[in-house]
């Protein structure tokens, strides 16, 4: 089951970060970007947290399921859905442990 558009504008309205958060449909689900950066997935209408050394104490409470079938399993965030104040430490401090986005290749025009 696809996440429903409400969910994702929830997800986007309770972490408070207004023009830095973003996301875009991926394989009948959604990504979650800060600054350009994928910090979460959206899933069956659940929060599915990027994982990274530098969040481990932050999500160490959190349960753990993977967002498909044959995905490993990253910690879900819906409880701090109602927490806007933590769910935005958390995506904050994913975006931060995050490689840059890569730049994107430019389409070359052939020359005649």
């Amino acid at each position: 089951m696809a996440s429903d558009r409400s969910f994702i504008e929830y997800v986007i309205e309770q972490s408070g970060l207004d023009d830095r958060i973003s996301f875009k449909r991926m394989f009948g689900e959604y990504g979650i970007y800060i600054d350009g950066k994928i910090v979460a997935f959206a899933c069956d209408n659940s929060l599915f947290v990027k994982t990274a050394d530098a969040t481990a104490a932050l999500t160490a409470n959190l349960p753990r399921r993977p967002p498909y079938a044959v995905a490993k399993p990253y910690p879900v965030a819906d409880e701090l859905l109602d927490d806007a104040e933590q769910l935005q430490a958390l995506l904050l401090a994913t975006a931060a442990a995050m490689p840059e986005p890569k730049p994107r290749k430019t389409a070359r025009r052939s020359r005649k």
